[in-house]
């Protein structure tokens, strides 16, 4: 399955299934060792789940594609027979994102801080600014930059943001071969 990295203390993530469901995940995954995963839970090949992250597929599914990265602090959660969480390939999640009860479509950015509401969808190519908020049922057109609270479009992602961007999640996958890894 994964790999974990253990420190010295021999902490690994805590992961949890709810109702006879446990969270599953691709080949090549790293997911820290204080990182929580509950529940409906899938992840694709080459995830990373950084530390103290924390996705929690408790009260309805969360899907996760391909090299998508959930950074720090980030928290990835659903809403009760409501609305399911999709994420999907090549997106980062940045530190202390909250993303819920959405769609996030490949290759799309979401930055630190912000928050994406219930029902929102984020299309392809997008970037979320740190800090900004989809607000519930918002629909995030494909290669535009949303910033503000609410969020709205602010400009075109440039074909140099994108590629950056999708460096970024390959980075990350990068990132996860540093670390000591022990057998999960």
């Amino acid at each position: 399955m994964s790999q974990f990295a253990v420190p010295a203390s021999g902490q690994s993530p805590l992961i949890v299934s709810v109702n006879g469901l446990r969270p599953t995940w691709g080949k090549d995954c790293f997911i820290a060792p204080n990182a929580t995963l509950t529940g409906d839970v899938i992840l694709g090949d080459a995830c990373t789940v950084w530390f103290q992250a924390v996705i929690r597929g408790d009260v309805h599914s969360i899907r996760i594609g391909d090299r998508t990265n959930i950074q720090d602090g980030a928290v990835v959660h659903c809403t009760y027979r409501k609305a399911a969480t999709q994420i999907g390939s090549g997106v980062s999640i940045g530190h202390r994102a909250i993303v819920h009860g959405c769609t996030i479509e490949d290759d799309v950015l979401i930055g630190m801080g912000a928050i994406v509401m219930d029902h929102a969808v984020v299309e392809k190519g997008c970037i979320v600014a740190a800090g900004a908020v989809v607000l519930e049922n918002f629909r995030c057109e494909p290669g535009y930059i949303y910033a503000g609270i609410p969020a709205k479009a602010v400009k075109k992602v440039s074909p140099e943001q994108l590629l950056s961007m999708q460096q970024t999640a390959l980075r990350y996958v990068e990132y996860s071969r540093w670390m000591e890894k022990v057998e999960g």
